[in-house]
């Protein structure tokens, strides 16, 4: 989680909003968690859960239920939201794609990654695409470094990582969730958790004794 500067925009903004069943009974849920004059500390997963039902993004009176659930004044909130990178106070597209550009995603090419995906969706980094179907931002470290360089791609549902990207990766990527199917999150590489891209360099003589015993057993 990284601070960001507020940015000032002119947003059309619901009258109303009221969770679901559902998520009003996991709200609930996450208050009772906090013992008696600490349920404000239940604001962070509260704004999580509205922002998921909302398209992605946090209108003002979202915030302001939230306030009145946990007895907190309405900018009390707001500092919240708009400190905090993961709350979007703005209409974003149908999937977030969020681009690390720290220096470890850097050295592997993140450079790359963000030119490719300017260029195919015909957008700069903090727009969203004409179709609203994605939108761009440059991000901090999400800590996956060691499979550099990485993404994670957002939407009102879940959040998956990708990793060892290349630009012609992340341009499959997006092509699949243009066409509405969920490509394979993890490794672009095929790399196994956080194995060398070589492959395994240690051990590898208790491996090989491992899998000769197994086809023993077999």
């Amino acid at each position: 989680m990284e601070a960001k500067s507020a940015k000032v925009e002119h947003v059309l903004q619901p009258e109303t909003f009221e969770f679901t069943k559902a998520n009003l009974t996991q709200a609930k849920k996450i208050i009772a968690r906090y013992p008696k004059g600490r349920q404000q500390s239940a604001v962070m997963p509260l704004l999580t859960i509205a922002q998921r039902q909302h398209d992605n993004w946090l209108p003002r009176v979202a915030m302001d239920v939230i306030a009145g659930m946990l007895g907190m004044a309405p900018m009390r909130v707001y500092e919240v939201a708009t400190f905090y990178s993961m709350y979007n106070m703005r209409p974003m597209g149908k999937h977030h794609v969020q681009l690390c550009t720290t220096t470890p995603c850097w050295l592997r090419g993140s450079d790359n990654i963000v030119r490719a995906c300017e260029e195919h969706l015909g957008i700069r980094m903090g727009d969203t695409s004409n179709d609203g179907l994605f939108t761009l931002t440059e991000v901090e470290c999400l800590g996956a470094c060691v499979n550099a360089p990485m993404c994670q791609i957002t939407s009102s549902e879940e959040d998956h990582f990708y990793e060892d990207l290349t630009a012609e990766s992340i341009v499959d990527i997006l092509k699949t969730l243009a066409a509405g199917k969920q490509p394979s999150p993890g490794s672009a590489a095929g790399r196994k958790s956080s194995e060398p891209v070589t492959g395994p360099t240690t051990l590898e003589a208790q491996q090989k004794g491992w899998e000769k015993m197994k086809k023993g057993a077999a």
